[in-house]
């Protein structure tokens, strides 16, 4: 019993029906509490708060119930370690901490909206990095490959962050002390202005500042294009290398190899017609002791035999007949 109830709140499976309604049951509770709790920061909706706070403590109350299982079927996500050490090992594991610190605030915690926010982080207990979400796999990839170039890139970032802060609190301070205190009240302002947002809550006033902060400008739009060009061209690499793997994988799927003997009628004729008369792709010829290279001047004879995709071969008799 204990196995099956681990099966069903694991990351469900097509065909394993109970496991895949868990999986939307925990989704639609999940955002039913967030939204809940979003609903009770409305004044005009004061009358519903009393409900809204019903609906949480009803979702919390299912998140307590999930905890306690997943604590109770813990030897079994950890099925190398005994019993003890497998439930010490989820209630210090990412999933095990972010589960209870969105339990706690509903009940003794109740102004930490943030620890209560992290129940947005459960819905990943769904789409875990594994072979069933290939989507999320990828961006695993891309990130785990890119990751030296991303970091070098965000580095290059904090520095000019922090140069044109110093900076700017440099020409600034004397203009305007109360916005420019020390070099770290730059921060906001480098922050705005390399990200290109602007919000003009600070701004520059001399004239040496403003062309600071042009170039300041400039560059952030250049520099945090980087990161973005280096995860771009990540994605596009792995989608290619995706698509190629597919298609050997379908190829070696569907290969076939045909003897060519007197009575198969092939025996003089060349690549490029079999591919003419039988829409298929011809891929080498083992003759004796050799493989050779099918080309479309390549002629078969008696005694060759030939690698083929055999699905569009079997199609194209089946059509013939």
């Amino acid at each position: 019993m204990r196995k099956r109830i681990f099966e069903i709140m694991q990351i469900s499976k097509k065909d394993d029906a109970p496991s895949m309604a868990f999986d939307i049951v925990l989704v639609m509770v999940i955002f039913t509490n967030i939204i809940a709790m979003f609903l009770q920061t409305f004044s005009s909706l004061s009358e519903y708060h009393y409900a809204c706070k019903v609906v949480e403590y009803v979702t919390v109350g299912f998140f307590c119930v999930e905890y306690f299982l997943r604590i109770l079927t813990a030897d079994f996500l950890y099925p190398e370690k005994s019993k003890p050490l497998a439930v010490v090992r989820f209630l210090f594991s990412f999933d095990g901490i972010v589960d209870l610190l969105t339990i706690i605030p509903a009940f003794f915690l109740t102004g930490f909206v943030v620890f209560r926010l992290l129940r947005v982080v459960r819905i990943f207990h769904l789409f875990r990095i594994n072979n069933q979400y290939d989507s999320f796999n990828v961006i695993k990839n891309v990130l785990t490959t890119k990751k030296n170039q991303i970091i070098s890139s965000v580095f290059i970032i904090l520095i000019l962050m922090l140069a044109s802060s110093l900076g700017m609190y440099s020409v600034e301070h004397e203009a305007q002390p109360e916005v420019f205190e020390n070099a770290f009240s730059g921060i906001w302002w480098s922050v705005s202005a390399l990200l290109t947002v602007g919000y003009g809550d600070t701004y520059p006033i001399t004239v040496i500042g403003q062309l600071m902060a042009i170039i300041t400008a400039f560059l952030g739009v250049g520099v945090v294009a980087i990161p973005t060009g280096i995860i771009s061209a990540g994605f596009v690499e792995q989608y290619q290398k995706d698509q190629h793997a597919d298609e050997k994988q379908i190829d070696i799927d569907k290969l076939g190899e045909i003897m060519i003997d007197p009575g198969s009628g092939l025996a003089g004729k060349t690549v490029g017609e079999l591919k003419m008369e039988y829409d298929v792709s011809v891929y080498i010829i083992i003759r004796s002791e050799l493989n050779v290279l099918a080309t479309d001047n390549t002629t078969f004879e008696n005694g060759d035999i030939i690698i083929i995709n055999s699905d569009r071969l079997v199609k194209k008799k089946n059509k013939g007949k």
